[in-house]
């Protein structure tokens, strides 16, 4: 499997290196992110762990870097994600406002608008290694989108323990369709669903020890997020912080003041950051049910794939009334009736995969509510609130099928969770067959045995009987 990965990975680094407009360039820059990502994740296992790390994350990064490559050469952007070419456009006159020291305008008004400016930095920062070159961005985006399965494994096996449950999950998130394609384009969803994952996990660790590099690790995190997409920042720090107030551990030596200590820290790095500021202006101007209405009719009435057009959920009654449709759609959506494009024709076999996974998602979280609560609460109450927020302001079936990459991963764990309970129940079953079969078979050759046992004592005593009565016979004869 080594050699096999090593192949491919220099099969298709000569190919998109040779074959495509600046892809020597992307190819070093990638080349240069992706082997430290590579030992850090090494280290991040023991043992066999550290292999399967490995692998995953480099099986995941070629699946990305082919595709990206594909939309990269045959001009795709704008068939599966225009905003690509926004942040191209965007990011380069941001370096180019760097360079020349002349403000950008848009650029600014779209920071201040909380329009995603992290993304524009990211990419304005990418260009000034390689040029304008958006398939670096995308192998960028494939570097993180690979690593984010070996965080996930990371996390679902600090959580139950269990080494199956953290490979399948890790798998899913690695290689299921919608997860590649995302994260395989230049767009901002790859390295949201990284640094989702990357806060749990340091989240989890904090959980049972708190130490200086996970604080820093969840507050750089954070930050990036907030710079990403900044309502899913203010549904992260709720969880986090219910986390820590509940206690995701049980421990004596872990007291609520090293909690409130660690919850201190975050609140000063944001001040510090400009986060508090800005996000007042971003409450002010988005944080309303009327401003979420405006946005949820747009999407739902300005697209072929728009739905519930006649949900209206600017007052509170409006917005709870709209989940159960909303939570329909998220979940499940496109449908095998809203085949109206092709776009939408091709998400169909991964769609039927995760219908048919739905019941083991349930089955995880009765299990993991159950018995792991306190130890999957930041996952399970950022997963919550996320999926109740898209519910009540999705319109749209392409975004709600995009935007749930972003919480998908979790969900996987979960999957994950039931996949391994459904096979350990099987399995279980199967031994309880075989042993009630050895059972039968061991109490066959019991009876047997003693079948066998009574017949040799009746034929002992017959045959002494029978000795007996020929000495009689034999002394009766004499006399």
């Amino acid at each position: 499997m080594n050699a096999l990965l090593a192949a491919l990975t220099v099969a298709l680094s000569a190919a998109i290196a040779l074959a495509l407009p600046g892809g020597a360039s992307a190819v070093l820059f990638c080349a240069a992110l992706a082997v430290p990502a590579a030992v850090m994740l090494g280290r991040g296992g023991e043992g066999e762990q550290r292999g399967f790390l490995l692998k995953i994350f480099v099986g995941g990064l070629l699946v990305r870097a082919a595709i990206g490559s594909l939309i990269y050469a045959f001009r795709l952007q704008d068939f599966f994600g225009g905003d690509a070419l926004t942040y191209d456009l965007f990011g380069n006159a941001l370096l180019e406002s760097w360079r020349n020291g002349l403000p950008v305008n848009d650029v600014k008004d779209w920071a201040t608008g909380g329009g995603g400016w992290g993304m524009l930095y990211l990419v304005a920062c990418v260009y000034g290694v390689t040029g304008q070159n958006m398939l670096a961005v995308q192998l960028f985006n494939a570097i993180v989108g690979a690593a984010t399965a070996p965080v996930i494994y990371l996390c679902a096996l600090h959580i139950f323990r269990n080494v199956r449950v953290a490979k399948v999950a890790a798998f899913a998130v690695a290689f299921y369709p919608s997860l590649v394609l995302w994260s395989s384009q230049g767009l901002k969803d790859g390295p949201i669903v990284f640094l989702l994952a990357l806060a749990m996990l340091a989240t989890l660790k904090l959980g049972e020890r708190v130490s200086p590099m996970h604080v820093v690790m969840l507050v750089l995190s954070m930050f990036a997020i907030f710079s990403l997409r900044f309502y899913v920042f203010y549904m992260l720090t709720a969880a986090i912080v219910g986390a820590f107030v509940v206690g995701m551990r049980p421990s004596k030596s872990q007291s609520r003041g090293l909690y409130l200590g660690v919850v201190l820290v975050f609140g000063l790095a944001f001040t510090y950051m400009g986060v508090l500021r800005t996000a007042g202006a971003q409450v002010e101007r988005f944080g309303t049910l009327q401003a979420v209405e405006t946005s949820r009719r747009d999407l739902s009435r300005t697209a072929n794939s728009g739905f519930g057009q006649d949900v209206d959920v600017s007052t509170a009654t409006g917005a709870i009334s709209a989940v159960p449709i909303g939570l329909t759609y998220l979940l499940f959506a496109p449908f095998p009736w809203q085949l109206a494009s092709l776009r939408q024709f091709i998400t169909m076999p991964e769609m039927v995969v995760w219908w048919l996974s739905f019941p083991l998602l349930v089955l995880g979280v009765w299990f993991t509510v159950s018995y792991r609560m306190r130890q999957a609460l930041p996952i399970l109450i950022f997963t919550s609130m996320l999926t109740l927020a898209y519910s009540i302001f999705q319109g749209n079936v392409g975004t709600a099928y995009r935007q749930r990459s972003q919480i998908l991963v979790f969900y996987f764990i979960f999957v994950a969770v039931g996949a391994v309970l459904f096979k350990e129940r099987r399995e279980e079953r199967a031994a309880q067959i075989v042993r009630e079969r050895q059972a039968r078979i061991e109490q066959a050759r019991a009876n047997e045995a003693a079948a066998a046992a009574r017949y040799a004592h009746w034929k002992e005593s017959r045959e002494k009987e029978l000795e007996e009565m020929a000495q009689d016979i034999s002394e009766r004869i004499n006399f």
